[in-house]
């Protein structure tokens, strides 16, 4: 079963808005090409049980990233 996450995204003006429910795969890409960072509040209702938490936190999510950053441009 793939969990439907949630992220925040930083506005024009310096505020946030809630962006989601989105699959587990596309949630992976967005991390891949680097459109959700390490420090972007992340929330998952299976996976982080609704909590709020830094990517960075989440294990596994960090290796997607610098994996991200390592490969060819």
């Amino acid at each position: 079963m793939s969990a439907d996450w949630y992220f925040m995204k930083r506005g024009f003006f310096g505020g946030s808005k809630t962006v989601g429910p989105i699959a587990e795969s596309v949630f992976v890409k967005k991390i891949q090409k680097g459109e959700i960072a390490p420090e972007t509040m992340v929330s998952s209702t299976t996976k982080t049980h609704g909590h709020w938490l830094h990517l960075k936190d989440i294990r596994g999510a960090d290796q997607l990233f610098k994996k991200s950053q390592s490969g060819p441009k």
